[in-house]
């Protein structure tokens, strides 16, 4: 297939439907599967760009709807673009605003057009098509450009779905011919398409098959991961990552809970996106190997331990799990931050850790075992 420069995907081994490889971009090459850290307003919650990096992360998320609407897309692009204005030089992917136009905003309306929505910040009208979509995440200097999409409950009915997976695809092609047509002076990356379809394996063939007839650089599975739990979640993740072109990346977006991550990584997934190591770590909560921790628990206010044994972040090799119960229940801004860090940190290892066993065949091993350790803990 035909990649938009400077875009290339390799896969470097496989082990059954797993993958590891490398994602090289001008800003730097995305290590797959990869988790992206999700910097909604332009911040990664609670983290500086540096800390972000050192944690391992190769590429973060930014949000089109935040940020149209806040600061907004022509006053990033005039001060230097999303890169420069937050100081993150490594690839960003941007999301297309379609997930929080349908959830956050009050009465939306969807229509061949776009969607016209109510912004939850000041109640102000707005309108956006496939093509302003597009047109913001060029304007902000996206590594990584979505398609726009429209996204429907996996609870209503196969009508809804069918209908909405149909528009969606017709808005593929016109994000696509925004991407190839739109210039906004700052560089070109890549645009992904994405799969929609909801629980029904047709519908996720039919949307595969129209995305590949448009072409894209990577391939998202969208609609996921919107309360219809893990069985039923790893059910459409058994057939959809075959649908789509095995020589492009795959992401699952909004996903998740480490957990889903690895059950997804043996099904053939490459990326990830999700706010849960972020919004966990402010409201007190890490993630273990050995499972999720509440600091705020009273059994850990005199646990001189770390919070993970296993973890060598600056967080566990620094402070004891019962320094952190003292920063978290007394509200201080340094408990939200460290815990927060260290979640960034264990992904990325998590992460790494799955590359690893990808590379040496032993990704069921790894799998079991790491399920087994963190809903047993």
């Amino acid at each position: 297939m035909t990649h938009s420069p400077p875009f290339a995907f390799s896969i470097a081994a496989t082990d059954g439907a797993a993958r590891t490889g490398t994602i090289g971009m001008a800003r730097g090459d995305i290590r797959t599967p990869a988790f992206m850290p999700v910097g909604t307003a332009a911040t990664v919650k609670a983290m500086r760009p540096a800390e972000v990096r050192a944690s391992g992360a190769d590429i973060i998320l930014g949000n089109t709807y935040h940020l149209m609407l806040r600061p907004g897309a022509e006053r990033i692009a005039r001060l230097g673009g999303l890169h420069a204005f937050m100081a993150w030089d490594r690839p960003i992917l941007t999301d297309s605003g379609g997930y929080q136009v349908m959830s956050l905003s009050d009465l939306a309306k969807v229509t061949e057009d776009g969607v016209s929505f109510k912004s939850h910040l000041d109640g102000a009208r707005h309108m956006i098509t496939p093509e302003r979509s597009i047109e913001i995440q060029r304007l902000l200097g996206s590594d990584i450009v979505m398609a726009f999409d429209e996204l429907v409950r996996t609870d209503s009915s196969r009508e809804a779905q069918a209908a909405a997976m149909e528009r969606s695809m017709r808005w593929a092609r016109r994000s696509r011919e925004a991407f190839d047509t739109i210039d906004t002076g700052l560089p070109r990356g890549a645009i992904f398409g994405i799969q929609q379809g909801a629980l029904d394996e047709g519908l996720r063939r039919a949307s595969a098959d129209a995305l590949t007839a448009i072409g894209f650089d990577g391939y998202a599975i969208g609609g996921l991961a919107v309360g219809e739990g893990q069985e039923a979640m790893f059910g459409v993740l058994d057939y959809a990552p075959g649908q789509l072109p095995a020589d492009a990346p795959r992401y699952l977006m909004g996903v998740g809970k480490p957990d889903d991550i690895v059950g997804a990584v043996l099904r053939g997934v490459d990326m990830f996106d999700c706010v849960l190591p972020t919004r966990s770590g402010r409201n007190g909560q890490a993630f273990t190997w050995g499972g999720p921790v509440n600091i705020r628990n009273a059994r850990h206010a005199e646990d001189q331990a770390p919070l993970d044994a296993r973890c060598n972040c600056p967080v566990c090799t620094t402070w004891s799990r019962a320094y952190l119960h003292h920063l978290v229940k007394s509200g201080e801004m340094l408990g939200a931050m460290l815990m927060t860090q260290h979640n960034l940190h264990f992904y990325q290892a998590l992460m790494q850790a799955l590359r690893d066993a990808i590379a040496q065949a032993r990704i069921g091993e790894f799998a079991r075992s790491f399920v087994a350790d963190y809903r047993g803990g």
